[in-house]
């Protein structure tokens, strides 16, 4: 009799508190908004387990336990291991043909990570977050979740679990965070205007971008190193075309098994003692203040632009909201909003894909500079 009270005094059942059932909420909303809407499933289902398993009382399988998803969090974030192998997997799926065909929709991309400045600064001076929380936040502004989370396990690892929520929900929420802003900051006489076509861009252009991109940006800033190098090596990768199989296991089966660990030891760092907090709700909200002034950095610097360019130059300014790193998705929202509301007529699905590729390198440099400053 005594071992049995025992057994069942270290059961799960009996420990077992309301932090608990509301964490299991949290879980089952992401699965839910996954696999019903679709939004981001490939990340949104292993985070929403991720937080399930983590909150089961006495099992041990948060990500700062000993347990197997303990061992995922230490050997994979804390070493800063698996967000930079995401990004040799988005170099090799990503066609930077696009932006060199107009490279001027790089400073599109550069644009829009101001957001991320201006939300880190709100919450550095506004909300008496420290530096280092502050900058983890702001990133959220770039709309790039590995980028987010390689930043917050080096600088505020108490708050990865709610910077990397915040940054994919973002993400999925795109179609409905982006298009109010496109109506509110252009005309439509701006979204009618229709880009010309792109310069012709060579083999050799495309295998030199990601040889010299890499050697000027790391340069640059040292501390962009893993995330920019694994970038344009994968990309590198592609481009070759003397090494297909390499190409299709980075932007395929390594991505996907990279995915699986990185968003399951994500959505274990959320605890309830650790999520149910006033920080939380503030992460959420400066987040969303980051990806809306992001978005409306790119459409005014294309305005600006604008101001220079002579008739027939001109820039769809609405591509401008596709600097946020959201690939393909913030590129696809424009082609959307811009068709929509141009009958058809305009239709900047290739233009809108510059700066959006862009915005990968731009958030990517951002983190190295928190980095190379705060660390």
């Amino acid at each position: 009799m005594e071992a049995i009270t025992v057994l069942i005094q270290q059961s799960g059942l009996v420990n077992i508190g309301l932090d608990n059932i509301f964490m299991y909420l949290v879980a089952a909303t992401l699965v839910y908004l996954a696999i019903r809407k679709e939004y981001e499933p490939l990340l949104l289902i292993p985070i929403g387990f991720g937080i399930l398993l983590a909150n089961f009382p006495m099992a041990d399988m948060s990500s700062y336990g000993s347990g197997i998803v303990g061992m995922i969090y230490s050997g994979g974030i804390k070493t800063e291991l698996l967000p930079p192998i995401i990004f040799l997997g988005v170099g090799a799926l990503t066609d930077f043909r696009p932006l060199l065909g107009r490279p001027l929709t790089f400073l599109l991309g550069a644009a829009a990570q101001m957001g991320i400045f201006i939300a880190a600064m709100g919450a550095a001076y506004l909300f008496g977050f420290s530096p280092q929380e502050a900058a983890s936040i702001g990133i959220i502004g770039g709309a790039d979740g590995p980028t987010s989370i390689f930043l917050s396990a080096q600088l505020a690892p108490h708050l990865l679990g709610p910077v990397a929520l915040a940054a994919y929900s973002y993400m999925a929420l795109v179609p409905i965070i982006q298009p109010p802003v496109m109506r509110l900051l252009t005309t439509k006489k701006e979204r009618h205007i229709q880009m010309g076509e792109p310069i012709p861009v060579s083999n050799r252009a495309v295998i030199w971008f990601p040889i010299c991109t890499a050697a000027i940006t790391i340069l640059a800033v040292p501390s962009s190193a893993a995330l920019i190098g694994m970038l344009m090596f994968g990309n590198l990768i592609r481009e070759s075309g003397v090494t297909d199989r390499l190409k299709k296991t980075a932007g395929g089966s390594l991505i996907d098994i990279v995915t699986i660990f990185l968003g399951i030891a994500v959505g274990a760092t959320m605890t309830a003692d650790r999520f149910l907090a006033t920080q939380t709700l503030m992460v959420f909200g400066l987040g969303a203040v980051a990806f809306i002034f992001s978005t409306a950095a790119g459409i005014l610097f294309a305005k600006l632009l604008n101001l220079f360019l002579r008739e027939g130059k001109k820039i769809n300014p609405c591509i401008g909201a596709a600097g946020v790193s959201a690939v393909p998705m913030a590129a696809r929202v424009v082609q959307k909003f811009v068709s929509d509301e141009t009958d058809g007529k305009v239709n900047p699905l290739m233009a809108a894909m510059g700066p959006n590729v862009a915005g990968v390198i731009g958030s990517a440099m951002a983190a190295g500079v928190f980095l190379s400053l705060l660390k």
